[in-house]
């Protein structure tokens, strides 16, 4: 059963995310930051990764480079959610990632590369390409 509360994974936003989402994240429970709250707002993708893997964070961004970097380097974490509705408000991020992260938090918790489409969400778990 999937649940309505606030997803227990810990997120992190990379730039292109509107930075007040990580505020209406938290204020539902989440565990959640914005690059720019870091003091990364001009970090490389390598870092943002880093920093996720090393806190372990499940990275939300629009750059498709995240899961290439993750699928390319045969990684198992960190998770990546890659929301693909550019020009989104803070309001809408929160309310079309609420129900995709609850659903697939299991999945994010193991390792989990999510593409969020606009009628499809896409799930692939890490290290992609190896057997399960």
């Amino acid at each position: 059963m999937i649940g309505s509360g606030p997803p227990s994974v810990r997120l992190l936003l990379d730039q292109g995310i509107p930075a007040d989402a990580a505020l209406l994240f938290r204020q539902s429970g989440c565990d959640c930051q914005h690059v720019s709250e870091l003091g990364m707002q001009k970090a490389e993708d390598e870092e943002i990764l880093a920093f996720a893997q090393d806190h372990g964070c499940v990275v939300v961004t629009l750059d498709a480079d995240f899961h290439a970097l993750v699928a390319v380097r045969g990684l198992s974490s960190p998770s990546v959610v890659r929301l693909r509705r550019e020009g989104c408000r803070a309001e809408a991020v929160f309310e079309i990632l609420g129900p995709v992260l609850r659903r697939n938090q299991a999945d994010l918790e193991n390792g989990a590369l999510i593409s969020v489409k606009e009628h499809r969400v896409t799930c692939h778990r890490l290290p992609v390409g190896k057997e399960q």
